[in-house]
């Protein structure tokens, strides 16, 4: 049977009229061509401008210092005395500890040095100056006469005899007269029993807890302070430039005693330049020192108290004491270094490029004791801040590292180690 013919356009898809304007129009035919890639570039534009207008993720910044560090060594041992009480800080630096500072025991003769705070409160001195006279009456002199039949550490002294504020301090302090400090509370305060209320005022407010005054010599008993006190008591003298060069006097020549010696016959060993002595049949030998050491390159004041100490003499056995107290205190005491010169402290990841460290820029060093406890926190500047997103060079300076223990604080810088160039215009084309 004969086959029926196909028509001649079966199996050809049909052509649009575009399709055929274009066959009979070449110049259309490059319109349209013009038009598309237009719209391609439109497209492309605005698809870039929408990326650019993206903003950029700041780099990544991780602290790897980390937030404590303890100075090394073992446990502070301390030829702390076997009877009494003691407690030792250095400046600075920290509390040594004690043995039994916390106990309240008569103070003695370092009692004085609260009165001598108190007159220096109602008549200020400068280094140089003496200050206004004080005379010294009849009754001034019969005092000391019968307290000296008592054996009571006093200053002779006559009637009609003048002596500068200076000059009673130093009386004071120095031969630690009972008689001369009575007569300072007086002449400060109008009467014993008002100044001595403002003795306990200032024990207040230098925050000696445990410490009362029933008077200003420190023979009454009642005059009580534990060695914990004692030591921020030392540091309050030691801070009057006035008070830190008597006590550190060996000697004084007044008017009518002449030359007079200081109690504190250890002065010079050791570095102790003070403080004040203090020995009566109640109190054992009692010693607030002072210090001045070196160590790591670094000026050191050793504070320490010494109550209630005992043997044959007393007050010999707590100078001894301390002596060797302030010997072990300096070499318990030593340079740390605690971040050495080029030290990581901060890493910094950005996406754009490799990661850059910054590191210290000389070592961290503390004067620390035997396993006290160091406090560390990274600081950033404002161009490690700004640098996070707009970059930075080699070697600027993006941290600080700052250290603390409670009472001493220090820091060093943290640069970049090498540059990191803000985010290319391929990068923020390109990302994701």
């Amino acid at each position: 049977m004969p086959t029926r013919r196909q028509p001649a356009n079966v199996g050809r898809r049909r052509q649009s009229r575009s399709e055929v304007l274009q066959e009979q129009d070449p110049a259309l035919r490059r319109r349209l061509h013009r038009a598309v890639a237009l719209g391609i570039g439109g497209v492309l534009v605005l698809g870039c401008a929408a990326q650019l207008d993206r903003g950029v993720a700041a780099a990544r910044l991780s602290v790897t210092l980390p937030k404590r560090a303890v100075v090394p060594g073992g446990s502070l041992r301390l030829p702390w005395p076997s009877g009494g009480s003691a407690a030792v800080a250095v400046e600075g630096v920290g509390s040594l500890g004690g043995v039994r500072a916390d106990a309240v025991m008569p103070l003695a003769s370092v009692t004085k040095l609260v009165t001598a705070l108190v007159v220096l409160a109602h008549h200020p001195l400068a280094p140089g100056q003496s200050g206004p006279a004080i005379h010294f009456t009849a009754a001034d002199a019969e005092a000391y006469r019968t307290d000296l039949k008592q054996d009571q550490s006093v200053l002779a002294v006559t009637a009609g005899e003048t002596l500068t504020e200076l000059q009673a301090l130093e009386a004071m302090l120095i031969p630690s007269a009972d008689n001369v400090a009575r007569v300072l509370a007086r002449w400060t305060a109008g009467s014993e029993p008002r100044f001595v209320v403002e003795m306990n005022q200032e024990a207040a407010r230098l925050d000696l807890r445990g410490v009362h005054f029933v008077g200003p010599s420190g023979l009454n008993p009642g005059s009580v302070g534990t060695a914990v006190a004692m030591v921020r008591l030392g540091a309050a003298v030691m801070a009057n430039p006035v008070l830190r060069r008597i006590v550190a006097m060996p000697s004084v020549t007044l008017p009518v005693a002449g030359t007079v010696t200081n109690y504190d016959s250890v002065l010079g060993q050791q570095g102790i330049v003070g403080v004040k002595t203090g020995s009566t049949s109640a109190a054992g030998g009692n010693f607030v020192f002072a210090a001045i050491r070196r160590r790591g390159g670094r000026r050191l004041t050793i504070i320490g108290a010494i109550l209630g100490a005992g043997g044959v003499d007393p007050l010999q056995t707590a100078l001894d004491e301390a002596v060797e107290l302030v010997a072990a205190a300096t070499a318990a005491v030593r340079p740390v270094v605690v971040l050495p010169v080029g030290s990581t402290v901060v890493r910094i990841r950005a996406g754009w490029a490799a990661s850059v460290t910054v590191h210290t820029t000389r070592a961290l060093q503390v004067i620390g004791l035997p396993g006290q406890r160091l406090s560390l926190r990274v600081v950033l500047s404002r161009a490690g801040r700004v640098g996070r997103t707009r970059g930075f060079s080699a070697g600027e300076r993006l941290a600080s590292v700052m250290l603390s223990d409670g009472q001493q604080q220090a820091s060093v810088a943290a640069v970049a180690a090498r540059r990191l160039a803000g985010p290319s215009l391929l990068y923020r084309l390109t990302r994701l």
